[in-house]
């Protein structure tokens, strides 16, 4: 029996501001326009595509032969944009369909989920709001959370896709948003428990909070979570790179009955950070190659790494 035969993947990956070219009225999307400083045209979308689609296909292809069963997404505007990549070059041979909902984030960047439909089935999905305000009581509009439940290869799983508020103004001062959030994702998990016994869980998303913060160990001791990407992080390595160090805000985190035998269990963790996705030479050799560079086009991918988890399945 082959390794594809029994194991899967499950991944996440923050797509950089992954825009199509058309302009949303109801959104923040003037900067990724043709006619923006940044000049985002129809052939750098379509670049930006044909890349991203590489990536997706080739995540978690050298331990078990096969692209994600279930990926997660930040940063994605719309469906369209969805249903764009899932066309483009190296995915639109693959069965994939996807979950999406629009957030209320000001700039339009939302979450979503792709999966493979011969190895996964949708029977329930929905998104739960993240309530902040800000100093003078305004609702301060983050991305939502999705919540997408099915059978995975003969498993009842349920798949928490998020993407936190940023530390744009500081850590510390924008801390109390992802304890939020955090909360948030307590809530949706508290309620899983009471509907179901003992159900099988996975939060995967871009936190912007690494595993050692107050929002991500409150979600592992209080949910009885386990964070594979705890160990994951080094000086050396890790998901993104701000001022030439390493930050792991990506994380798939998972309910402790992955563990057990009598259904699919946890094999592994990793970044994918193969080389094709770094940058080649330079002061910034090995970080992410990504898209933009403030105003600057680069023609990257994504200034993140994707992450995933490898999971087995008796047979």
């Amino acid at each position: 029996m082959t390794n594809s035969d029994t194991k899967l993947s499950i991944a996440f990956y923050n797509l950089e501001n992954l825009f199509d070219i058309i302009d949303d009225e109801d959104t923040l999307d003037n900067d990724f326009l043709p006619s923006s400083d940044k000049k985002w045209t129809e052939k750098r979308y379509k670049n930006k595509l044909r890349k991203l689609s590489f990536a997706i296909s080739n995540i978690g292809l050298e331990d078990i032969g096969q692209p994600p069963a279930i990926m997660g997404f930040a940063e994605v505007e719309n469906k369209q944009v969805i249903e764009d990549l899932l066309n483009a070059k190296h995915l639109k041979e693959l069965p994939y369909d996807y979950v999406h909902y629009d957030s209320p984030d000001e700039r339009g960047i939302d979450v979503g989920l792709i999966y493979d439909a011969t190895k996964f089935s949708v029977t329930t999905s929905e998104v739960f709001p993240v309530n902040l305000f800000d100093d003078q009581g305004e609702r301060d509009y983050t991305r939502d959370i999705l919540l997408v439940s099915g059978i995975l290869e003969n498993n009842s799983i349920h798949i928490l896709v998020n993407h936190w508020p940023s530390r744009r103004n500081g850590a510390e001062e924008t801390e109390y948003k992802r304890l939020t959030a955090s909360k948030k994702v307590e809530e949706i998990i508290d309620n899983l428990k009471r509907k179901e016994d003992n159900p099988r869980i996975v939060v995967m998303g871009d936190f912007n909070d690494g595993p050692l913060n107050n929002s991500i160990k409150n979600l592992v001791n209080n949910q009885d979570l386990y964070n594979p990407m705890a160990t994951l992080k080094s000086r050396d390595r890790g998901s993104l790179n701000h001022k030439l160090e390493w930050n792991l805000f990506d994380q798939i985190l998972f309910s402790t009955n992955f563990f057990e035998t009598d259904g699919l269990s946890y094999k592994e963790a990793n970044i994918f950070d193969a080389d094709f996705l770094k940058l080649f030479n330079g002061k910034y050799k090995g970080i992410p190659f990504r898209t933009y560079v403030g105003k600057k086009y680069k023609g990257g991918y994504s200034d993140h790494f994707p992450v995933y988890i490898i999971l087995e399945n008796p047979k």
